[in-house]
Formats: C-alpha cells, structure tokens, sequence
C-alpha cells in the first residue's frame, strides 16, 4: 500500500489565469474562491485570472494567489487521502488548511497579512536573492559566513542536492555570489526577488504576523505537517503557530523534509497548485519515488 503526501509550492509559481478553469468546472471551487475574496474585502481572483502579471507577481497578491490556487484543488481532491504534507515556503500554509490545522478564511487572512508585511520589510530593508548550484551546503554557509563581513547573507533554501538560495542585503549576497563562484559553483544566478525572503532583513515582517498568528484559530493538524524550520513532522497547534513565526526568517529545509518523509514511508508525492518546481526538486533529491502534479482541472479531472 503506498502512502501519499501532498506538496504545496511557494512564491515563484504564479501565472495568470491561475485557478480560472478550476472556477469554471467546479461548484466547490466557485465557493472557496468567492469566501476568500470575501475574506479579504477585495477581489485577489480578478488578479488572478486576468492580471497584470505585474501585479500579480508583487508578494501581497502573489502569496495569497498561490495559497488560492493550492488549497482549492486540495478541498477538491481530498479523496486522495493524503498520510502527510509539506510546504515550501509560503506553501506551508496550504499544508496547514489541507490538514485540517487552519480554516480557509483564516489562512488566506494570515497569508495576506504575511504577503503585505514581508513586501514592507523589503522596502524598508532592501535586499536579494542568489541561487548556487554545484556546491554542498557546508561550503555555501561558510562562504556565507565570510561573506558576511560585508553585509547580512545567509542561506535561504536548502532546495535539492547541490541547490541552494542565499538571501540577505545586496552587498551581502554580492560578496556570497563571487566566494561561490570562486569556490567552483557551476551555476551562480541573481534571482529577481523584491525582497530577501528568508534572511534577518525580513525581522520587521515577524511581528507583524504574530500579531496576525495571535488573531487566527490554529488547531492541531490531523495528518503530520513537514515544516520548513525543522524538517520534522509537527501536529500541535502551539509548535504550528511558533514554527510559522519563526520561518520568515529562518532557511526552508526542503531537501532534508523530502528525505525525512521518506525515510517516514511517503513513496508517493502530489504537487498541488500552481507550475512544476517541487516535482523537479523531487526528482533531484530522489529519482525513485513517484511524483505528480494537479495544477489545472484537467489534471485535477484525471485525478478523480
């Protein structure tokens, strides 16, 4: 019997005219989409199925779009019994709703508070992203580590074997770029962020989401969520609401979470939202163990 988990994607994934098929074909879909618009006093699927990408792609639309876009075909498919979850980033959120931990209005809420409050620290404290590819983590947070004589860096995702993210101030992550570039990376890439998500830059955004987290009903989750923080399942709401807190700025641990829901008996992965990015880390970390996506209501259709 094998045993399924669900994958949610993380900001990046966003496209225009996400969810719209979704909300045509499904009644459900209809529901969930128009309780979150009512939820947030504006209408984030206008944005979401006609754009523009421009304003989609600024993190307080684009968060909640995603967490949207994820949790509407979760809702519909939970036939597909899932025995974990696990988020990237923001995805985290989704994973939450999915098992059970958070209610829709309340997450999408929390997300947008989130969306607004880290898009404000980047202004506030401008900063970027880098990926490295080609390097084991050990090297990069040393030469981050070095680096940061020169500015706040540090490592943001550790993604798939050899990936990783650095964040922090720009003379930061400049400084990381030439130390990994020196130190043999293949591939050493400026990522085009509007904030250095993930890294001490983002601390002014904390605070505002506990106020944010404070305000939410979170209950213990009924299947185990991966976090991103420890890479260790979780399901008691104080350790859920404590291990949201502190993600805004700590590493996401992602290619030590899909080992360990490996290593726990997950032999089966569905990415659930929007594009393919996690099924391609996935295969990255391990090649052997089945994986899907359900993005759009053909899949979703295929699926049921």
């Amino acid at each position: 019997m094998s045993k399924k988990a669900f994958l949610f994607p993380g900001q990046g994934s966003q496209y225009v005219g996400m969810a719209k098929d979704l909300f045509d074909n499904f009644d459900a879909a209809k529901d969930i989409i128009n309780e979150a618009d009512d939820a947030l006093g504006f209408s984030l699927t206008q944005i979401m199925f006609t754009g523009p990408f421009e304003k989609l792609k600024q993190t307080e639309y684009t968060q909640p779009a995603i967490f949207l876009h994820s949790v509407v075909i979760s809702s519909i498919i939970n036939k597909i019994d899932a025995a974990a979850a696990a988020g990237h980033s923001l995805g985290e959120y989704s994973a939450l709703v999915a098992a059970g931990a958070i209610q829709l209005d309340d997450a999408v809420k929390l997300v947008r508070a989130r969306g607004v409050a880290m898009q404000e620290a980047g202004v506030q404290h401008p900063g970027t992203m880098a990926a490295v590819i080609g390097l084991p983590p050990q090297t990069v947070t040393e030469l981050c580590e070095e680096a940061s004589a020169e500015g706040v860096v540090q490592c943001a995702n550790f993604n798939s074997p050899g990936q990783l993210v650095i964040s922090g101030s720009v003379s930061g992550v400049q400084k990381g770029m030439e130390l990994c570039k020196t130190a043999g990376a293949k591939v050493v890439k400026e990522l085009v962020v509007s904030a250095a998500f993930h890294s001490p830059l983002m601390e002014s955004a904390k605070s505002k989401l506990l106020t944010a987290l404070d305000n939410s009903k979170i209950n213990d989750a009924k299947i185990p969520v991966y976090a991103n923080v420890s890479a260790k399942p979780v399901e008691s709401s104080e350790e859920i609401k404590k291990l949201l807190f502190e993600q805004v700025t700590a590493p996401v641990r992602w290619e030590e979470t899909i080992n360990n829901m490996i290593n726990d008996g997950i032999d089966e992965f569905y990415e659930i939202g929007p594009g393919n990015v996690l099924q391609g880390l996935l295969k990255r970390i391990n090649p052997d163990v089945k994986r899907y996506g359900i993005d759009k209501f053909t899949d979703v259709e295929k699926y049921l």
